[in-house]
């Protein structure tokens, strides 16, 4: 990947952390944690990978994007409002009365939302029904999906496996957010997903693990992805709460607003950070 294109995408990361935080604490309300581990993928997604037109958000021939771990809508909802899809202002109206951005994405009234998510489990499946209707109408879209870790304990994650491995979706390609934490501690205390890829493997798929904050390694597994001609899911190791020191791997992030002086230090690590990336991508 060429510098100045991984200074952008670094720039757009930062905004997003930034921006997530901000609105779950207007909101009182939220889920930071797997926010920010997510908003280096998100990044990537949405201003290098997916075919979309914010000015054509139902266009039958874009890429689909499904964010199975619903409750980390505030980083989807920023990588939106920042691609072009709605109003930046409206981030701070996030779980508000009369605000169409909920606490779950919701594909009715948010521009750019595929799928409402929420029900964990249920969003992989609707990515491999996205893909399945794309593959026997020879559609030219992939499909994408994020699932947390602790995601996997759900049965219907499973099926989905299954069904996807079986049909060939060879247009689907999954993401699987290891940060290791989910709302109760440690994954793998609370009941063990690994090995992750192995599992997959095991239904059909073709899995890779890499460093989910990297944008080369991005690059290379999602190009690697497409190149498959099986249903492909990528291992992102990742920090819960990357992004602000006291957040950072800390299971009790999970689903909490900061209080006014916490939010004030994590407005002032995210906005140091952003800075410093559109500085670098200006002198780049």
């Amino acid at each position: 990947m060429q510098k100045q294109e991984t200074l952008l995408l670094a720039e757009r990361a930062a905004e997003i952390r930034l921006r997530s935080v901000d609105a779950i604490y207007h909101a009182k309300s939220g889920h930071p944690g797997g926010s920010l581990s997510i908003s280096d993928l998100l990044a990537y997604l949405y201003f290098k990978e997916l075919r979309i037109d914010p000015a054509n958000p139902q266009d039958p021939a874009r890429d689909r994007f499904v964010l199975s771990k619903g409750h980390c809508c505030p980083a989807l909802y920023a990588a939106l409002a920042i691609r072009g899809f709605f109003p930046v202002e409206d981030l701070n109206t996030l779980r508000k009365l009369g605000s169409y951005l909920s606490g779950h994405p919701d594909m009715k009234n948010v521009p750019g939302v595929d799928m409402s998510t929420g029900s964990l489990g249920q969003g992989i499946s609707a990515a491999a029904g996205m893909a399945l209707v794309g593959k026997r109408e020879g559609a030219p879209y992939r499909v994408y999906a994020v699932l947390g870790d602790g995601e996997l304990q759900e049965g219907q994650v499973w099926e989905a496996a299954m069904f996807a491995g079986h049909y060939g979706l060879d247009n689907l390609i999954a993401f699987v957010d290891f940060n290791h934490l989910q709302i109760d501690g440690d994954v793998r205390e609370v009941m063990n997903p690994t090995p992750i890829d192995r599992k997959f493997e095991a239904f059909g798929w073709y899995a890779q693990c890499i460093d989910g904050h990297s944008f080369d390694a991005l690059e290379t597994a999602i190009e690697n992805a497409k190149r498959a001609d099986k249903p492909a899911v990528i291992v992102m190791t990742t920090v819960k709460g990357k992004g602000v020191s006291f957040m950072e791997n800390q299971s009790g992030w999970h689903g909490k607003a900061p209080k006014a002086e916490e939010y004030e230090i994590a407005m002032k690590e995210l906005t140091a950070t952003y800075e410093t990336c559109k500085e670098a991508t200006i002198h780049g």
